[in-house]
């Protein structure tokens, strides 16, 4: 084998890795793309590097794979439901409490799913991992109670973080809070979602 051809060798195998190295980086940045949604934009501009916000992001599903996660029995599924409602028809009277109160119940929700339940960015970041579509929610009505408590926030604001929690509790939840159930389904109803 002359000189030439083994250059040529050399030259098509550091190629070949580096196309090999590119598609495996490519691959990882697309599946954290696909799993943190909108999270991995707001990590990268956050972060000094787009590797920088990766390996973050990666620490996140790290931590998370730790946590002993537990689904909700549907009595507790039903019991928050419940407790949503009676959050929403007492919004009318005390917005400002009804916000503090809602804050209180994702937090024991989130909780009872199994996540730490102390500093808001450590929650952020937990929840990040399976509930990342929802963050800018949480976050919003973090914001909106933390200017309540100040005292700072309009009745329209108080409304609005109220719907951002509702986002991040039907998330959690599985469900609509104050979707449809079974038994409270019109009689003319249970013909159609028997015929199907």
């Amino acid at each position: 084998m002359s000189p030439t051809q083994v250059v040529v060798i050399v030259i098509v195998v550091i190629v070949l890795a580096a196309l090999a190295a590119f598609a495996v980086v490519a691959s990882r940045r697309r599946a954290l793309r696909q799993r943190f949604g909108p999270e991995y934009d707001r990590a990268v501009a956050e972060q000094d590097s787009r590797g920088a916000a990766e390996r973050e992001l990666r620490e996140r599903e790290r931590r998370h794979a730790e946590l002993e996660l537990t689904p909700l029995s549907p009595e507790s599924r039903a019991r928050y439901a419940a407790a949503w409602e009676e959050l929403q028809v007492r919004f009318v009277d005390a917005p400002a409490e009804t916000v503090g109160d809602a804050d209180e119940l994702v937090s024991r929700l989130i909780a009872e799913r199994g996540y730490p339940n102390g500093d808001f960015s450590d929650q952020i970041a937990h929840l990040s991992v399976e509930h990342a579509r929802t963050l800018t929610h949480y976050r919003d009505a973090h914001d909106i109670r933390m200017r309540n408590e100040r005292g700072e926030a309009g009745t329209e604001e108080l409304r609005q973080a109220l719907v951002h929690y509702r986002a991040l509790f039907a998330d959690l939840l599985g469900e609509d809070p104050v979707g449809h159930r079974p038994e409270q389904r019109h009689p003319d109803h249970e013909h159609d979602a028997t015929s199907r």
